[in-house]
Order: C-alpha cells, then structure tokens, then sequence
C-alpha cells in the first residue's frame, strides 16, 4: 500500500488490501469475490466488513478527523497505533478476550482483525433483553487481568517506564476525556446537549461545588496517575457478546491510568442500562426480571474482580511494588496492603461511575439506552435519576466501601421522579 494516506471506501478496499498477504490469504486472492459492507456506527472510524473465498475479517481505519462531528474537528491517526499496542497488551494480560490481530499498517491508520461471527454489542443486547452467560466472569476477569499486569505490581520496571512512556503520547484522545468527560457536562460547554426537561437537574449538579472538586480530584488522578494501562472506554459499546461469550474491542483511548478506572466506567454503564430499562419494556414482570439482572451482574462482575486481583495478587507479584522479599519470603502477611489497594482503587471507581453517568447524559457522545427511548418526557425522568444517583456517587465515594451499597440506592432512585 502506498504511504499516503487515503480513507478507504466500498469501492477501493479489494483493489488496496489484496495485496497485503496477511489479509489475502485470509480472504482470498481474488478481489472481484471480496463483498464489502461498512458496518461503522461509533463516533470515530470507518469499520468495514470483508467476506472472500476463504473467509471474513474485519477492517478498521481511522480518519483524520472526529467523525461524528467531521472534519472541523481534526484528530490524529496515531490513534489507531494507540489501539494495535493496547490490543497487543491486552492479549497477553488475558489471551482470547480481544480480537486477533492479523495486519496494522501505521500511515493509513489501519488495523485488520479477526471478524467475531454472530457477535453483537452489548449495549444492543441491554436494550433488547437479553442476557449473556459468563458476562460478568468474562468481564470482571479481563479488568482484573489487565490492571494487575499492567501494573508496577507484575510489570519488570524499565517495561512499565517504557509503556508509560508511549501511552503518554496518545495525548489527542486522553485530551477528549478531560473535556467531554471530566470537565464539559459542569458548564455550558459548546458541544454540549442534553434531553428537554433536565434544566433543573443540570443547575442542581453545576451548582454543587462540592461534588465539582471531586470531579476535578479525580481529573487530577486521570492527568497523573499511572498505575495501570486502562482500556480508556470500557462501556457497554466496546464489548460484544452471543449468549454465551464476551470479547472486548475498541481500546483506541488506552492510557496509563488508574486502577479503578475501566471497572468504573463499566459500572457506569451497567447503571445506565438498569435506569433505561423502563423506556425499552413496559411488561411490569419482564422489566423487574431484567432490571434484576443487571444488578446482579453488576455484583458478580465486582466479585470476581476482587477475587481474581487478590489470587493475581498471591501468584503472580512479580513487581517493584510490595515484593515478596518484604513479605511472604519474611513469614510476613501482605494481605492487609492488598486490601489498602483495593480499598483505594474502588473509590476512584465509584467516583468514576459517577462522572460517565453525568457525561453520557449531558456532553457529546451519549448512550443508545437513553437515547432510543423516543418519548422525551420518560426518557428525561429515567436521565434525572440517573443524574442524580451519579452525583450522590461522586460526593460519597470514600463511604460506598460494599457494592451492595451501590445496588441499593440504585433500586431507590429507580423509583424516584425527580422531575
């Protein structure tokens, strides 16, 4: 392929990747037998699907620009090389959970992966009903597996230094969650919108100084904090599901970050599904059944990423941090700094819960589960708890220590009418 960057279309894609080897014998040699069909609906790429001969793939190019807003919003390619190393990453910290990938070609933003037959995206999935088996095992696991590894706590240092390093410079992208997500849903940002019937809603947070400063505390960590590579945008959208198996896409906003953030940011969207249930189903029992069962998936999903860090914890510490030198190897217990950590990363994760849910309410990009719900008037009072309930999150953070406490207050603001 040449070096100059072209966006591809239908038309051009068989006649520029059948040369590349990798996709070609994967497809097949023949472009005339290629059929080609965009399926990209998020805010950023062109994402094509390619059927051959021999087989299918997946296609993924960035464009220079924010695609949902166009090109008066330029953004860099380098995104996609962002997203082919945490991919890379991420195959490794827990092998089978990400696509393969099978070409990344830098200059044209491009990345070929493995098609996921009979997948859909979760956020769908919740929008229609369904639910998925070993959700919660699968996810849980993989933010387990990726904060842990990617961590000072399993890490050799100098690759940890050097990781940091690079991520450090997908700087266009962490700068779009310091504005659409930290900063733009408390004023009147210009790219902001918000659902009719939320003004007094939205006084009540962007009054709350309070709750404003905790957000701030929490950019501060987002800025600084580099304790583990993040997949960056964890949401109910970057993760694909058939009733029974679950893959995680996506990870172009990877960082270096805190712990607690992915596993956040999924609550957050877990919570949302919850509160927009009643604008997809209006059967009383098949909408408490459903309901139900987020909540409980929300649970296992925290279960399992305790349980998974902590047995990471005892087996596979092979860090700077808290060595076995200093502990174990001393007839020491170091369980008690396991908990302090833990303790630590799910306050941040609280906090972080609550912010997604004020931004995919209030700032640019929001949710399908609020936004297909075509009477405004109820889909403004299911956004109002959730607004709400998000900001009660963000100012008690230190004190919601149990996830049963978050389950709870979910179920009492899912029976408010706050407007």
């Amino acid at each position: 392929m040449s070096s100059e960057y072209k966006a591809l279309t239908l038309e051009t894609l068989p006649e520029r990747l059948v040369t590349v080897e990798s996709i070609s014998k994967r497809v097949g040699s023949n472009p005339s037998n290629w059929s080609v069909s965009e399926i990209g609906d998020g805010n950023l790429n062109l994402v094509f699907i390619v059927k051959g001969d021999i087989g299918k793939l997946i296609i993924k190019q960035a464009l220079p620009y924010v695609r949902l807003v166009g090109d008066s919003w330029p953004l860099t390619l380098e995104r996609a090389f962002f997203e082919y190393n945490a991919l890379v990453r991420q195959e490794e910290r827990d092998p089978k959970r990400v696509p393969a990938i099978h070409y990344f070609d830098r200059s044209q933003g491009l990345i070929a992966m493995e098609y996921l037959e009979n997948y859909k995206i979760l956020r769908g999935k919740l929008i229609l009903g369904e639910k998925v088996s070993g959700l919660a095992e699968a996810l849980g696991k993989f933010c387990a597996r990726t904060a842990f590894r990617g961590s000072d706590f399993f890490m050799k240092a100098e690759e940890k230094k050097a990781d940091v390093s690079l991520f450090q410079n997908n700087v266009e992208l962490m700068g779009i969650t310091e504005s659409l997500v930290f900063t733009d849903p408390y004023f009147e940002a210009d790219r902001n919108h918000h659902t009719s019937g939320l003004d007094t809603i939205i006084k009540i947070l962007r009054d709350d100084v309070t709750m404003k400063e905790n957000v701030q505390h929490m950019l501060r960590k987002f800025t600084s904090n580099c304790e583990t590579m993040c997949h960056g945008d964890l949401h109910s959208g970057s993760i694909m599901c058939t009733d029974t198996e679950t893959r995680v896409i996506d990870p172009e906003f990877a960082f270096y970050g805190p712990l607690g953030f992915d596993i956040g940011m999924l609550m957050s969207n877990y919570l949302m599904a919850f509160f927009s249930q009643p604008g997809h189903r209006t059967n009383e029992i098949e909408l408490k059944d459903y309901q139900d069962w987020i909540l409980e998936i929300i649970d296992k999903t925290i279960q399992v990423f305790y349980q998974e860090f902590s047995y990471l914890w005892k087996n596979e510490r092979t860090g700077i941090l808290y060595p076995r030198a200093l502990f174990e190897n001393q007839g020491h217990d170091s369980s008690e700094a396991l908990n302090h950590i833990l303790k630590e990363s799910w306050k941040d994760a609280i906090a972080i819960c609550g912010i997604e849910m004020h931004r995919r309410c209030l700032s640019l990009a929001h949710n399908a589960d609020f936004e297909e719900i075509t009477d405004l008037k109820v889909r403004a009072k299911l956004e109002a708890r959730n607004l709400l309930m998000g900001r009660e999150l963000i100012l008690n953070a230190g004190s919601m220590t149990e996830i049963q406490t978050v389950l709870k207050m979910a179920k009492v603001f899912n029976e408010k009418d706050p407007l």
